[in-house]
């Protein structure tokens, strides 16, 4: 496994360990399975696991929590997630503190390395594209953001139950740019990278958020980068290995994979499979520190591991892939 280099822990595996498929979020696991799915990512070379009380109600932290109680985590590196929307003020960090406790007890850990906002930015007046009434609990307003999220983060700092924190770099364009060039800009942000530039279901603030902006923003400032929906929730894979949701919500990522045909015509004339190919496209992307995974299974994780063994793209492969998807 290459190790990278990634500001906040210094270098980071070029892979990271996700919690959505061992929290369930990505099809059917078993415990049994999840648990052995951390250890392999141990046994190549993974140090970051990146979970968040949204993946599987605590499932994922839980998995985390069991498969390393009693071993050395020294080198290891912890982030998790809180979905605060936009309270009050003065609520602001309770609720932060609150959800950290809980995931600190589930994961077993007495901190950690990277606490992330896990809901949505936005401008105080922004109406979401979809899910509006779910303004309050899903977005977190920029207001609430630099007048108590920042402060409540460092004082989590300063009382030693995170070394550092960040946003997921979804939202709305222009406000997640307006946290960015802050004065206490976040010590790291997930962005979205691949081929489709989309982001799919998770999309929703924006009628065309465009990933690409955000990731640019945080290359040219400098702001270290970890990669997330490599393979679009599974539309850049052979195979959607779930059913769509019942309320819809996750319909856009069944109608990119439909988009993403050429995609997987075009892996298959390079001999290599639609999901070994979109993980080493994000690998190649400029900045990208670690992608974070997806997986539910050792044989997913295998998969991932052999890819980012492949190497980086070439500027040819990846203009080649870029122009399938824009024909």
């Amino acid at each position: 496994m290459n190790i990278r280099e990634f500001k906040p822990f210094t270098k980071i595996s070029a892979l990271t360990l996700g919690g959505g498929g061992i929290g369930q979020v990505w099809g059917e696991t078993t415990p049994e399975e999840a648990i052995q799915t951390v250890h392999a990512a141990l046994n190549y070379g993974i140090n970051h696991f990146d979970v968040a009380p949204m993946y599987g109600k605590g499932e994922a932290e839980r998995v985390i929590g069991k498969s390393l109680d009693g071993k050395n985590k020294e080198g290891l590196f912890f982030t998790t997630k809180c979905q605060l929307g936009t309270l009050p003020d003065e609520e602001v960090y309770d609720k932060l503190n609150t959800s950290l406790t809980r995931s600190l007890d589930n994961m077993k850990l007495d901190k950690v390395n990277l606490f992330l906002l896990h809901s949505q930015l936005i401008e105080d007046s922004y109406k979401l594209f979809k899910f509006d009434e779910m303004r309050a609990k899903s977005a977190t307003t920029l207001s609430c953001f630099f007048n108590a999220v920042i402060p409540a983060f460092e004082r989590l700092k300063q009382e030693g139950k995170i070394d550092h924190w960040g946003i997921g770099g979804l939202g709305q364009e222009e406000a997640i740019i307006k946290a960015l060039t802050h004065s206490q800009s976040p010590s790291a942000v997930q962005c979205v990278v691949n081929p489709l530039n989309s982001a799919g279901a998770i999309g929703y603030a924006s009628e065309a958020f465009n990933p690409n902006v955000i990731l640019s923003e945080c290359q040219q400032r400098n702001i270290p980068i970890l990669a997330i929906r490599a393979v679009q929730a599974g539309a850049l894979t052979s195979s959607m290995d779930r059913s769509p949701h019942t309320s819809g919500f996750d319909q856009n990522d069944f109608q990119d994979f439909e988009k993403a045909k050429p995609f997987r015509d075009l892996a298959n004339d390079w001999g290599e499979s639609p999901a070994s190919l979109a993980h080493r496209y994000a690998l190649s992307s400029a900045g990208v520190s670690s992608v974070i995974l997806g997986i539910k299974n050792r044989i997913e994780l295998k998969e991932c591991v052999e890819a980012e063994a492949k190497g980086l793209l070439s500027a040819t492969e990846i203009k080649q892939i870029n122009n399938c998807l824009e024909n």
